[in-house]
């Protein structure tokens, strides 16, 4: 019997997953194989999603972490993918705070095991937030380490703007915690599917634990914005962002324009896309210590002043 692939996409808040997977969901289109998506958003609301065309099938898990608190879900929604679809491959996208491992685990249920051959772990690393990774929690460098030490393929991205010395220094860091993994220097989280086909998961030791909420203390707010805002001012707002908050996406409309825009932030770097459909403007932060009231209190102050 044909089993179903499975590849976990792996790495940090902001790392390139997403482009990883519109990358890869185009080459498997080109090949015109049957594929499906479980994209995990630590947030109540999905703003990846919309990178998944209509007719690929897609299972969302909201608001919680695939290797702690949704892990249930997680297991039901493959196992559905299973049952109505005949499937080449299926994607898993994680939240850039969940430890691989784990993912791995949920994926061994007995519900479907036999269906499927897990074929890789994929582990993306930002480059710059690799080189400034001790700036974060110990927690957390502690979980950068780990999706790096339990990848079968690690994606070295971004690495554009680095020297030649730099990347160098880098690739050594990489593997001196993992050297038996296959890693790529690489932009806009670009890669051949026939790397990924041909990876093999490799035996899993013993992993710490880094669970979301217990462990790493990352916590999610959601805010929506009932009006435009003035892209300057939202602009100076973002200069005083703490570095606590590692991750920011969602949709925004500006005074200045009648054009929907794509928000990510990660690193303290903003990027702007023009979106061609409507969709609600609301953004998610990801990070530690999140003053919920008072961020709620700047952004609608943002909107009065719009």
């Amino acid at each position: 019997m044909k089993k179903t692939e499975v590849y976990i996409l792996s790495g940090f808040l902001g790392s390139g997953k997403t482009t990883l997977l519109k990358n890869i969901l185009q080459q498997e289109r080109d090949e015109q194989r049957k594929v499906a998506v479980i994209m995990n958003e630590l947030g109540e609301v999905s703003v990846d999603s919309n990178a998944v065309q209509e007719d690929t099938p897609l299972k969302e898990l909201l608001n919680g972490c695939v290797c702690c608190t949704i892990q249930g879900q997680f297991e039901t929604h493959l196992h559905s993918l299973l049952q109505e679809h005949e499937l080449d491959s299926i994607y898993i996208e994680t939240t850039g705070v969940a430890h691989p491992i784990e993912v791995l685990d949920a994926c061994m249920s007995p519900l479907f095991a036999n269906e499927i051959s897990v074929k890789a772990i994929v582990t993306l690393i930002d480059a710059k937030r690799w080189k400034d990774r001790h700036s974060l929690s110990l927690q957390l460098q502690k979980l950068l380490q780990e999706q790096v030490r339990h990848a079968d393929i690690i994606l070295l991205n971004k690495t554009d703007e680095l020297s030649e010395s730099e990347k160098a220094s880098l690739l050594f860091d990489v593997q001196s915690i993992n050297n038996e993994a296959t890693s790529l220097l690489t932009t806009h989280a670009s890669v051949n599917m026939e790397l990924l086909r041909n990876a093999q998961l490799r035996k899993k030791g013993q992993h710490e634990q880094t669970h979301v909420h217990d462990h790493l203390h990352l916590k999610t707010f959601v805010h929506e914005f009932k009006n435009p805002v003035d892209v300057d001012q939202f602009e100076n707002w973002l200069r005083n962002m703490p570095d606590t908050i590692y991750r920011i996406k969602g949709y925004m409309r500006f005074t200045h324009s009648k054009e929907t825009y794509l928000f990510q932030y990660s690193y303290g770097m903003p990027l702007y896309m023009k979106e061609l459909m409507k969709f609600p403007s609301v953004l998610v932060f990801i990070g530690e210590n999140l003053q919920h009231d008072e961020m709620k209190k700047q952004l609608q102050q943002l909107e009065e002043q719009s």
